[in-house]
């Protein structure tokens, strides 16, 4: 069992608080988070990875460094994942299969261009049944789908601040209760 949130992570400061190790949620299910530590990032990442369903499509913004590859190995962990989970910068793209789903981690930051893309054969990895982590989604914003959830990461001078936002109904759903 994911160690519990209030351990971890502290939600990041907001005018109507929740209680305290509960992320801020309002009604378009926008959840934010402070995060101390890997550990953090991780916690959340497994809470994240327990609600996940096939075809949903996750965006993750951030610098580099700021944890993309970390939250995606949590979520991966969530799902009893036990290899080892590499950044895909230089191949672009890192399939999972366990726990009977599919999860394709993409990092479009060495992406090019459209043709590039296409020659890859990625569109054929958005058949409705595998579960995609994209980071620097908007270095292909025309090709790929549309964001059941979007990950924003921002780099403090201690943790990190993680803002969540769901912009489908599936993505309202995975978030609630998180």
């Amino acid at each position: 069992m994911p160690t519990l949130m209030m351990e971890t992570a502290m939600p990041f400061p907001h005018p109507n608080p929740p209680p305290e190790g509960e992320g801020t949620n309002d009604r378009c299910a926008n959840l934010s988070f402070f995060l101390a530590d890997e550990n953090a990032t991780i916690a959340l990442a497994r809470r994240l990875g327990a609600r996940v369903k096939p075809g949903m499509v996750f965006y993750l913004h951030g610098d580099l460094g700021a944890g993309k590859t970390t939250l995606v190995r949590g979520v991966l962990g969530a799902l009893q994942y036990a290899g080892r989970v590499k950044s895909p910068t230089y191949t672009l793209v890192e399939p999972y299969h366990i726990s009977g789903l599919d999860l394709r981690h993409f990092d479009l930051y060495r992406l090019h261009d459209e043709d590039e893309w296409e020659a890859a054969g990625f569109r054929d990895e958005f058949d409705g049944n595998n579960i995609f982590f994209i980071e620097w989604p908007e270095k292909a914003p025309n090709l790929i789908p549309k964001a059941d959830v979007e990950i924003n990461f921002e780099i403090l001078s201690q943790g990190r601040n993680v803002e969540i936002l769901a912009n489908t109904e599936t993505g309202r759903q995975c978030l609630e209760h998180l």
